[in-house]
């Protein structure tokens, strides 16, 4: 699952030792803008790099895997990150040309009454230039 949110705290580092060994887990408030904004809370396991290069305020790329699971009759879900993108700032290219305008169009060409060549009044001889409009 992916979503675009906006650092709204970092929680402190936890750290404990468990039978597989040490770990560290940080929580970070996202804020998800809408029209109603959500928060969700994202753990960053065994990830301390990734969760102290955020910085609050600024809108990330959020990839996280959601998991519940059952514990002495009870729920918990966990919302875990995998991976974290800064948002690229939609930017229009500074040096880049502006699109030329279009020449107007000239008048249509005249298919009828063609101008002929030198030669005896119109006697056979085929028009000095023809007009092809086919696009092909």
């Amino acid at each position: 699952m992916e979503f675009e949110g906006v650092v709204l705290k970092k929680l402190p580092v936890s750290k404990g030792v468990s039978a597989r060994g040490e770990w560290q887990r940080q929580d970070v408030i996202f804020e998800v803008p809408s029209e109603f904004s959500r928060k969700i809370c994202v753990t960053f396991f065994n990830k301390p790099s990734d969760a102290d290069s955020l910085v609050e305020g600024q809108t990330y790329i959020v990839s996280v895997n959601v998991e519940s699971r059952e514990y002495n009759g009870k729920w918990y879900t966990d919302v875990r990150a995998w991976r974290v993108q800064p948002k690229q700032q939609e930017v229009a290219p500074q040096g880049a040309p502006a699109m030329p305008d279009m020449p107007p169009f000239g008048d249509e060409p005249s298919y009828g009454g063609a101008s002929y060549g030198a030669g005896a009044a119109g006697a056979g001889v085929a028009p000095i230039a023809e007009v092809d409009d086919l696009p092909f």
